[in-house]
């Protein structure tokens, strides 16, 4: 196994949990989170990293934290490994640039997704039924198209595997309407200021989601945000409903995987270098449509 994929270790700094990208740990009552260059498809961590992934995920986490900061509140205290703990200082290396010291909170176990194009899942469902989630859909709409209006569709946090779409009405029973209302709130708040914000950038964000904490009782904004791999980002010069944009995501990866005689399944398929470089500039080009500055690799 490439020792690129495994997940960071911090001695005498306590685990808190590995996830697909990120290595999470317990800092006194804070969480450190730290983005790595690993990359999954079709929920397989691929052997091969994305040079610089990680920090250009955080960069962009930060860049949105701040800018919608005005709608509610976030988990971050500081990306500053000057301002961290000093016992996380001997791993600055490790640190810099793709990690974020954060406040505990009681994660709220929905991914609240917003939906402003048909695309994806989404799009398929459509075919099916004319609806998406529960919300009905006029007829005739097409592949990328521009809904109506940007809609919410929950769905359930899963350790492992996909998530599980529900409706409204259920996530309201597994966590409340008071709760519920105030994530649906934000959430759609969130998606217009910065669906307006990257259409200025020449990009469209098709969709995306977000989680959710409590602390004493408050709702924060958690984990990554609007970052390319939490959203679907499509280029305004291209984009042509009636088929799949080409979008600043893992897309580019996922269409290379589906060209192969590979069952999704472990163990991966070895990335060719040229595989691996494209798909590093897609994220780069993504940071520097939406903060409009270029990526400083180091």
């Amino acid at each position: 196994m490439n020792a690129q994929k495994t997940a960071l270790e911090l001695p005498a700094i306590k685990k808190f949990k590995s996830g697909k990208v990120r290595d999470i740990f317990e800092v006194g009552d804070e969480l450190l989170i730290v983005a790595s260059d690993r990359i999954s498809a079709f929920d397989v961590i691929m052997d091969d990293p994305i040079p610089d992934k990680g920090k250009i995920l955080t960069a962009i986490s930060l860049f949105w934290f701040d800018h919608i900061a005005d709608i509610v509140k976030n988990h971050l205290i500081s990306a500053d490994v000057d301002q961290f703990p000093e016992q996380l200082k001997q791993y600055r290396d490790q640190l810099e640039g793709r990690s974020m010291l954060v406040t505990r909170a009681d994660v709220v176990p929905i991914e609240c997704v917003v939906r402003g194009y048909l695309a994806g899942s989404g799009w398929r469902e459509y075919q099916q039924s004319r609806t998406v989630c529960g919300h009905s859909l006029p007829e005739g709409l097409q592949q990328a198209d521009k809904l109506p209006e940007p809609i919410f569709t929950p769905a359930t946090k899963a350790e492992s595997g996909h998530d599980e779409n529900i409706s409204v009405d259920r996530m309201k029973n597994l966590i409340g309407s008071e709760l519920a209302d105030k994530m649906i709130d934000a959430s759609k708040n969130i998606y217009t200021k910065c669906s307006e914000y990257a259409t200025l950038r020449g990009l469209i964000l098709a969709d995306t989601k977000f989680e959710f904490g409590t602390v004493d009782g408050e709702l924060i904004l958690i984990d990554e945000v609007l970052t390319p791999d939490s959203s679907r980002f499509w280029p305004v010069e291209s984009y042509k409903p009636g088929s799949s944009p080409p979008s600043y995501d893992k897309q580019f990866l996922r269409d290379y995987l589906d060209g192969l005689d590979w069952p999704k399944s472990p163990p991966p398929p070895p990335l060719p270098e040229e595989i691996i470089n494209k798909t590093r500039e897609k994220y780069v080009e993504a940071y520097k449509k939406l903060t409009g500055k270029t990526f400083a690799s180091g």
